[in-house]
């Protein structure tokens, strides 16, 4: 079957719902582990509808389809949607019903709801009946309407699983069974089901790389009180590695060995899943008598308490990525107004930089690269035939990152390309300002991502605007750049801990105009113990100058000058020794005190 555009594989998908008497179909941005960056095999949602960003959910009825993402992606969507029959759904803003609402709204009495069982969790099929109430919709998982018209599909990766060195990961696999067991058996129950991708690769020091910008294994694991099994392919564990991990008590079956595994667990059975994370299809296939016990992952929650040679390989890591960056920062002062750069091509330069460090294994997600009017697209990706040439004047947002064997690195800095206007440098200072509110906070023990977030915005506020995502994210190991359980934004209720790194990055965009966005990673740690009891405060990761040519220092208290003058200090005390003579000259200049 031809279907060369996305108007056509909708109304493909519409013959098959009406063939079916389904009523309607959800294509969602997930894989089998609910990732947020999936292999090409499962970007149903992308070849369906042309759209390119990372979240979104595609929703077909026989008559219409309709697209919702959230405020990072909106302008992307209007354009990438252009010609497809998709209607854009601008989920975040105010008076606009989630997809779950709006099926709620439009789907009658006995309506069929047909969605893939492996690629919704079974909080995503929560909600979804919950948005329903009383009315009674029958759902329809048996047959793959959706991906059966996508004949052409991309073979599921084959990269190799690869043993992560126990010097970098700060703690063996035996280690860190231990300690879920110990959990387990707290909770009272049998086993374990592990999902997600990274949590599996943070469990047993695996990493690969069968998704782009996340080095992860496509795999699953169920881990009981006395046994651990590891779903993988075949081929994709090599002799060495498989020796090394039956000799930790780790059995190896064939990825799709999961299914038959799972229906067959004893009647009886306890098991802890993760609703978030684990895909419906298990709830829909447990053996009768199985109790499934919801909780959040327990591999999630540990892991995102960094250990000390962690945080050590972090720091390591930025180091290496702040004298790229500075290296990048000067090659863009000199190659902007001499010659014809795009944006892919500066992020490239960005990239082929950082590679020359040290256990450098690629970026930690699709550089952004930003220029004038593009600054102010949320999660911009520039495209080959519509990237402009970069000139001497305007702003340029860079949003980038690198994964290296000893951390993870995510860093945005918005650079002036010539004399900046009063009003970019007002914006500017007004966002670098929450940037430092947030850097500085202490708070005591107990204190959750919502209320840092809040802390963070009030600058924005003041004046009328608003950062229309999350002020920060949890930060991966060697692993996903976004990672939970905590970050910053309205709706997060995990108290932060010392070990856990989040990045702090607010901005405020003003479409066809400008974007400003300014990003570091913070590592929580202990600071002092009073009569009220514990506090905590952050220690800033990321090494990179702020552009002083856009900094307002007449908007900065004496606290926050004191705080950029001393982040400036610490950033040429740490790269300066490892940069070319001329090299520090420059970073001397571009971090001297105001």
């Amino acid at each position: 079957m031809n279907l060369p555009t996305p108007h056509a594989r909708i109304a493909a998908l519409q013959d098959r719902l009406r063939q079916q008497e389904v009523a309607a179909w959800i294509v969602p941005s997930a894989d089998p582990h609910q990732s947020e960056y999936v292999a090409e095999h499962w970007q149903d949602r992308a070849w369906f509808s042309g759209f390119s960003g990372s979240a979104g959910t595609l929703v077909v009825t026989q008559s219409a389809a309709g697209l919702w993402t959230d405020p990072r992606y909106h302008l992307r969507a209007e354009s990438e949607l252009t010609g497809s029959g998709i209607r854009l759904h601008r989920g975040g803003l105010a008076g606009v019903p989630s997809y779950a609402e709006w099926l709620a709204e439009n789907l009658a009495e006995g309506d069929r709801l047909g969605f893939h069982a492996e690629r919704m969790s079974i909080g995503e099929i929560e909600r979804l009946t919950r948005a329903f109430g009383r009315k009674e919709i029958e759902f329809f998982t048996h047959s793959d309407l959706a991906g059966s018209l996508w004949t052409d599909r991309p073979p599921l990766p084959a990269g190799p699983l690869r043993l992560y060195a126990e010097h970098f990961a700060g703690e063996s696999r035996r280690e860190k069974l231990a300690r879920i067991r110990a959990e387990l058996a707290q909770a009272g129950v049998d086993g374990y089901l592990l999902t997600s991708l990274d949590d599996i690769a943070w469990t047993f020091n695996l990493r690969g790389s069968d998704v782009a910008y996340n080095p992860v294994v496509i795999a699953y694991a169920l881990i009981s009180l006395h046994e651990a099994t590891l779903f993988v392919h075949p081929a994709k564990v090599y002799p060495t590695s498989r020796a090394a991990l039956t000799a930790d008590g780790i059995s190896l079956l064939d990825y799709p060995q999961i299914a038959p595994f799972w229906t067959s667990l004893p009647a009886n059975s306890r098991v802890l899943i993760d609703p978030a994370k684990t895909s419906y299809h298990f709830l829909a296939t447990a053996p009768e008598g199985c109790h499934l016990q919801r909780a959040q992952s327990i591999a999630a929650r540990l892991k995102a308490v960094k250990n000390a040679a962690e945080v050590e390989g972090f720091r390591r890591a930025h180091l290496r990525d702040g004298v790229a960056l500075v290296r990048w920062l000067i090659w863009l002062e000199e190659a902007v107004p001499t010659e014809s750069h795009t944006e892919i091509m500066l992020g490239e330069k960005l990239a082929e930089l950082r590679s020359q460090g040290e256990h450098y294994r690629g970026e930690s997600f699709g550089t952004i690269t930003g220029y004038g009017p593009n600054s102010a697209v949320g999660h911009y990706s520039p495209q080959p035939a519509t990237t402009p040439i970069v000139r001497p004047a305007g702003l340029l947002l860079s949003d980038s990152g690198g994964q290296y064997e000893d951390g993870t690195t995510d860093i945005t800095r918005t650079l002036a390309l010539g004399p900046p206007s009063a009003e970019a440098r007002q914006v500017y200072t007004t966002v670098l300002k929450c940037h430092i509110r947030l850097a500085t906070t202490r708070f005591p023990q107990g204190t959750t991502g919502s209320q840092l977030d809040a802390l963070a915005r009030e600058f924005l506020w003041r004046e009328g605007w608003n950062c229309r995502h999350g002020i920060g994210h949890g930060v991966g190991h060697f692993l996903n750049v976004h990672e939970g359980p905590q970050r910053f934004s309205t709706d997060n209720r995990v108290a932060l801990q010392p070990g856990m790194v989040t990045s702090n990055e607010p901005g405020v965009y003003f479409a066809g105009k400008f974007g400003v966005r300014l990003e570091n990673l913070l590592l929580c740690v202990a600071d002092s113990t009073t009569d009220f009891g514990d506090f905590y405060r952050f220690e800033t990761l990321g090494l990179c100058p702020f552009d002083l040519a856009l900094v307002d220092s007449d908007r900065l208290d004496e606290n926050e000058r004191g705080w950029l003058n001393a982040y400036h200090r610490t950033v040429y005390r740490a790269l300066a020794p490892l940069l070319e003579p001329a090299e520090s000259r420059w970073l001397q200049k571009a971090t001297r005190a105001i």
